[in-house]
C-alpha cells in the first residue's frame, strides 16, 4: 500500500489539491498535464482509493476523505523533505555539523583558540567540541577509535589507518631566568645543572633522550605538566627547562630563551584524520585553518650574540 507510493506522486497530489485542477498542477509543477494525471492514477492504484472527486467542466477537483487523510500526510512530509534538502545544503557548505577535535596543551594555548574563533565566525550554527590530552599514544587511539574528528599530534604517526597534514615544525629551546642572557647554550653546560621538567610524556622523553645521548644526565628539581608552571619555576631561578618553543611565553620579560647546540631534534605538530572515514565538510575547513594560523606563528630566532 504506502509503501509503493511515490514522492513525486505526493507532490502531485499536494499541487492538484492546491491548484484546484490537474492543468494549473501541471504548470505548477512544469509537467504536461497527462503526467500529472499519470501521477494521480499511480497513486489511487497504490492505496486502492480515491484522492479526488472530478466533477468535469470548469469545477474544481475536491478531495475525496481518503484524499483529505493522505494530503495532510504529504505536506507534513514534504514539510520534512524541505527541512532535509535545506540541512544537507548547509552541512555540504559546512555551515552546520560537529566536530570533535583532539589537542595538546601547547597548541591548546596557541593555535586551537584562533582556529576556533575563525572557523565560529564562519559557520556560527557549526557545533564544536575539543578534548585535550597530553599523550600522544592516546590521541592516536581516540581518532582510531573514531571517538574524535580531527586531532593535533607531534610527528607522523607510524599507522596506515591516519592521515596526516604538517602544520609548523617546533623546536626545542632553553628557559633561564632573564639574568642569564645568552644566544646559545652548549647542551654539555647543563650536565650538573638543576633542571625543570614534565613528567614522563612523549617530548619529556625525546628530550631526556636527547641529553643522555649526549653525556648529559638530567638533575630535575622540579616537574610539572603544566607549562606555565614550568616557566614560573624557572622566573624563580630554581633552574631551567627545555621546552618547545610553543609551550614558551616569550613575552615574559622573566626568562630568557637561548638556542641550543647541539640542538634537540625539533617536533613536527601535524593534524590528524582517520583514513576512509567521511567527516562533515567543516573538517576540511578547519584543517585549512589551522594551516593558516600556524603559518602566522612568531619563530624563534636567539636575539642575542654571545654565547655561554
Amino acid at each position: 500500500m504506502l509503501q509503493d507510493v511515490e514522492i513525486r506522486q505526493l507532490r502531485a497530489l499536494q499541487a492538484v489539491a492546491t491548484e484546484g485542477s490537474f492543468g494549473r498542477a501541471a504548470e505548477r509543477l512544469g509537467f504536461t498535464q497527462s503526467a500529472i494525471s499519470q501521477q494521480i492514477a499511480g497513486l489511487e492504484r497504490a492505496i486502492g482509493d480515491k484522492v479526488f472527486d472530478r466533477p468535469g467542466g470548469p469545477r474544481r477537483v475536491e478531495l475525496t476523505p481518503t484524499g483529505a487523510v493522505l494530503l495532510a500526510y504529504a505536506d507534513s512530509l514534504l514539510a520534512r523533505m524541505r527541512t532535509a534538502e535545506d540541512e544537507l545544503r548547509s552541512l555540504r557548505a559546512g555551515e552546520v555539523g560537529r566536530l570533535v577535535i583532539g589537542s595538546f596543551q601547547s597548541v591548546s594555548v596557541q593555535v586551537l583558540p584562533a582556529v576556533i574563533g575563525r572557523l565560529r565566525s564562519e559557520r556560527p550554527g557549526l557545533a564544536v567540541r575539543c578534548i585535550e590530552n597530553d599523550e600522544n599514544d592516546e590521541l592516536i587511539a581516540k581518532l582510531l577509535a573514531d571517538e574524535i574528528d580531527l586531532t593535533f599530534m607531534i610527528g607522523h604517526p607510524d599507522h596506515d589507518g591516519i592521515e596526516a597534514v604538517e602544520l609548523v615544525v617546533d623546536p626545542f629551546v632553553l628557559v633561564s631566568p632573564a639574568s642569564e642572557q645568552h644566544r646559545v647554550v652548549p647542551l654539555a653546560s647543563l650536565g650538573g645543572a638543576p633542571l625543570i621538567g614534565q613528567s614522563p610524556c612523549y617530548c619529556q622523553l625525546l628530550i631526556d633522550d636527547c641529553l643522555r645521548a649526549h653525556g648529559v644526565e638530567p638533575d630535575y628539581v622540579f616537574r610539572s605538566n603544566d607549562n606555565a608552571a614550568v616557566q614560573a619555576m624557572v622566573r624563580a631561578g630554581m633552574g631551567r627547562a627545555i621546552l618547545p618553543f610553543l609551550a614558551v611565553d616569550a613575552n615574559d620579560p622573566g626568562v630568557s630563551v637561548s638556542a641550543l647546540d647541539p640542538d634537540v631534534p625539533p617536533r613536527v605538530i601535524t593534524i590528524g584524520r582517520r583514513r576512509g572515514r567521511t567527516l562533515v565538510p567543516a573538517a576540511d575547513r578547519f584543517v585549512q585553518l589551522a594551516r593558516q594560523v600556524c603559518a602566522e606563528l612568531p619563530r624563534f630566532e636567539p636575539s642575542l650574540a654571545t654565547s655561554g
